[in-house]
């Protein structure tokens, strides 16, 4: 095999292996982050109460549903 061939042949290699380890990556992290949320009920109730408002659970499971849509 001629050395422009080789050449060739490790930068395709490169990039397929860049590609797959991001895709890979990525879905680790996604994984990871859908069993431990970075964000749970009890700061959300925490966070709250510290700006003076006493929330209801109907108000932490709206924080929650609208965390969950940006985390998928």
């Amino acid at each position: 095999m001629p050395l422009v061939g080789q050449i060739i042949a490790l930068l395709v290699g490169l990039l397929i292996g860049a590609v797959a380890g991001f895709f890979l990556a990525r879905r680790y992290m996604q994984k990871y982050l859908k069993k431990n949320p970075p964000i749970n009920e009890q700061m959300i109730r925490a966070m709250m109460m510290q700006m003076g408002r006493t929330p209801s659970q109907k108000q932490v499971n709206q924080m929650m549903k609208s965390m969950a849509k940006y985390m998928d």
